[in-house]
Order: C-alpha cells, then sequence, then structure tokens
C-alpha cells in the first residue's frame, strides 16, 4: 500500500467487465489478480532470489513460467484442440532452469495473460457444458470446468511464487 493512498480492492471487487460473462469474468478477475501480486512479491527479487531454490522448493522463476505456459495448454484444451509439437516441446522446456530477471519474466508473463484474456473472452459466449478432453488419455471435462481450473491453477502457482519469493527476501537461511 501506498503512502496515505488505499489499497484497491481485488480485481472481482472493482466492478470491472461488467460486459463479460461471469464465468469468464471470474477468469480474468484471476488473472488480473495474479499479474498484480505477482509484480508485487517477484518484481523487486534480484536474479539470484528470482531463480533461487531454498529448500529445494521450485524456484519464483519457474512459477511464472509455468503459469505462462499452462495458460496456453489449458486454453488450448478449451478451444477444443490437442496441444502442438511446439507446446509439448515448451513443456519439456519448463523443467530446465529458466533465465532471465524478473522483469523479463514478468513481462513474458504479461504478454502471456494478455493472449490468455483474448482467448477467454473468444470462449466466453460459449456453452460451458461442452464437452472437452485434456492430455494424452483425453480425460473428460467440460468447457466451463477448463475456465474454472484456468483461475484455480493459476492461483495455485502465485501462491507458491508469492511463498518461495517471501522465502528467498528474508535472512532466513535453509
Amino acid at each position: 500500500m501506498t503512502e496515505g493512498k488505499p489499497a484497491l480492492p481485488e480485481p472481482w471487487l472493482r466492478g470491472t467487465l461488467a460486459e463479460v460473462p461471469p464465468v469468464a469474468r471470474g477468469v480474468l478477475h484471476a488473472l488480473e489478480l495474479a499479474q498484480e501480486d505477482l509484480r508485487q512479491w517477484c518484481g523487486p527479487l534480484t536474479p539470484e532470489q528470482l531463480h533461487a531454490r531454498p529448500a529445494g522448493l521450485p524456484s519464483a522463476a519457474f512459477q511464472l513460467r509455468h503459469i505462462a505456459g499452462s495458460l496456453d495448454r489449458l486454453l488450448t484444451y478449451a478451444e477444443g484442440r490437442s496441444l502442438s509439437d511446439a507446446q509439448l516441446q515448451a513443456l519439456k522446456l519448463e523443467a530446465e532452469p529458466p533465465q532471465g530477471t524478473a522483469e523479463e519474466i514478468l513481462a513474458e508473463l504479461d504478454e502471456s495473460v494478455a493472449f490468455a484474456a483474448q482467448r477467454v473472452r473468444a470462449l466466453a459466449l460459449h456453452d460451458y457444458a461442452t464437452p472437452r478432453f485434456v492430455g494424452k488419455r483425453q480425460l473428460p471435462t467440460t468447457l466451463g470446468g477448463l475456465l474454472v481450473h484456468i483461475a484455480d491453477h493459476t492461483q495455485r502457482h502465485v501462491g507458491q511464487a508469492i511463498t518461495t519469493a517471501k522465502l528467498v527476501s528474508t535472512s532466513f537461511a535453509f
């Protein structure tokens, strides 16, 4: 919070995106909150802190890159498509230690979230009960199930990134 200026309420309480159907609006608000929280907690990290793995946890950088990649993959399934070879290769590369500064990685995340928001808006008018299938095993779900999972999965990894960021920002030794 800035001195003398109250913090904004979370995106879902700001009365924004009223033109978007409720399920898609919730996903878009979750993505907006993710960006704000990640910028607040991971933005100030040094490259060493960003890539640190305290107690063997995945680095904050990994979490940021994973959020971006998973948005693309989950939205591909939501659109009724299978993953491309390029997406499968990108998934394999997520296991590699990420490189870059907080600003570079957050810029990649912002680009991914902006593209994801376009895709969510395009799906917003579809029937959320439409069957969809996930992964090589074609596990059954629905468009609505995938959209809710996009918000849930993103927020789960935001929490993990923030926890790691807080750990590496302290003098607590592991």
